[in-house]
This record gives C-alpha cells, sequence and structure tokens, in this order.
C-alpha cells in the first residue's frame, strides 16, 4: 500500500524529469541543428518519448504514473484513484512540471524562467490538442485492458508519432503545457494560447473515456491498472 506522500513525490518527480527532458531536449536540439527545425524535433521527440518509457517503468508501480492531469482526471472517473486523490496529483503534475522547465533552464544557461512568445494559436492547433490526448488516452486505456505491461512502450512510441502527426506536436498534458508556456524556448507556447491547448486536451480524454466505457463495458473494474498496476 502506497502513501498519498509517495504518490505525489512519484508524480512530482516523474513530471520534473518528464519536462526536464522535453525543454533540455528542445534546447539543445536547437543549438546543434544549425536552422533545420525538423531535425531539432526530432531530437525532441527522440528524447521525449525515450523518457517518457523510462519514467513510466521507473515510478508506475507507485503511482500509476501519470504525469498528467488529463490522465489523472480520466482514472478518476474510472474508479482507478479515489477522487480526493485527484487535487494532490494534480498539484504535485503542475508543480514537477514547472520545476522540470527550470531545472532544463538552469542546466543550459537560460535564464531560470521566461514567458513564453511562441504563438500556438488557432482552431486548427486546439483541434490537434484534442486529437492527441484522444489518442494518448485511448492508447492507455486499450493497452492497459489487454496487456498492461505494454504500456510504457505504446505510450512512449504513440508520443513520438504524435509529435509529428500533430499540427501543435501534441503536448497532451495540462502539466507539460502550463510548464511549456515559462519556458521562452523551442518547445514554448504563449501563456495566452495555453488555456485553449488545456481546453482540447481535457476535452479529448473525456471523450476518449466515454467510448472505451462503451467499448469495454467491465472498464472500471481494472482502472487501477493506468498507467501499470500500482498499489492503492
Amino acid at each position: 500500500m502506497r502513501t498519498l506522500a509517495q504518490k505525489m513525490t512519484a508524480e512530482f518527480l516523474g513530471t520534473l524529469f518528464l519536462v526536464t527532458a522535453v525543454v533540455g531536449s528542445g534546447i539543445m536540439g536547437e543549438r546543434l541543428a544549425g536552422g533545420n527545425i525538423a531535425i531539432a524535433l526530432l531530437a525532441n521527440t527522440i528524447a521525449t518519448g525515450a523518457a517518457l518509457v523510462a519514467l513510466i517503468l521507473t515510478f508506475g508501480p507507485i503511482s500509476g504514473a501519470h504525469f498528467n492531469p488529463a490522465v489523472t482526471l480520466a482514472d478518476a472517473m474510472e474508479h482507478g484513484i479515489a477522487w480526493r486523490e485527484v487535487p494532490v496529483y494534480i498539484l504535485a503534475q503542475c508543480a514537477g512540471g514547472v520545476a522540470g522547465a527550470l531545472t532544463a533552464h538552469l542546466m543550459f544557461s537560460q535564464r531560470w524562467y521566461s514567458l513564453s512568445s511562441h504563438q500556438r494559436s488557432g482552431p486548427a492547433q486546439v483541434f490537434s490538442e484534442f486529437v492527441a490526448t484522444f489518442g494518448l488516452v485511448s492508447v492507455i486505456w486499450g493497452c492497459s485492458r489487454w496487456q498492461a505491461r505494454v504500456v510504457p512502450f505504446a505510450v512512449g512510441c504513440y508520443i513520438v508519432a504524435a509529435y509529428w502527426f500533430t499540427a501543435s506536436t501534441s503536448f497532451a498534458n495540462p502539466a507539460v503545457t502550463i510548464a511549456r508556456s515559462l519556458s521562452d524556448t523551442f518547445v514554448g507556447i504563449r501563456p495566452t494560447d495555453a488555456p485553449l491547448f488545456v481546453v482540447g486536451q481535457l476535452a479529448g480524454a473525456l471523450a476518449s473515456t466515454l467510448l472505451f466505457r462503451w467499448l469495454v463495458p467491465n472498464l472500471a473494474v481494472h482502472a487501477a491498472e493506468v498507467l501499470i498496476p500500482h498499489s492503492e
């Protein structure tokens, strides 16, 4: 039985390292790509996907390795975690994300925080976040029902792919979106654009969860396995 403090710590550290990987690899990729945005994005993509697999495997047995408020809310809807734990999970994730951005900035001798000026606005971008998060939560629900042990790899692969097939480069995570709004780097998003991204993400998670509630009627029985089996 894991304590709430242990789960909160796992979610904080997992999200911290996830955002550190996203922002840090974005900075490194941009510096080394010589102006080639595709190469910079590829470096950012590979590092993020690989880090996500490792972090889910590391922290999954402790907290379920959500690292994402949208996933936490979806899990609570299906009784995977108690609703009373949701605010604590989300607080830990958001705090970890912000700390991850600051960590990456300090490692690369950047100003410790900087509001992003990277514009990511418009209906296409928001719809992309709906699609990205719908797909992410669908991968989680589908894989965790039938072969939970492959979820870390499936999620990592999906995020790598979604970086390239969505116009928004698949943030798919409110905590990561908030953190990236505080980073005026390759991966940033203007703070004014972030709220609609979050709306699209939450809508995508909700739609996927309702769909899989119909596709797999006994979903709630197994929801504690998201992302991988963990102690309640």
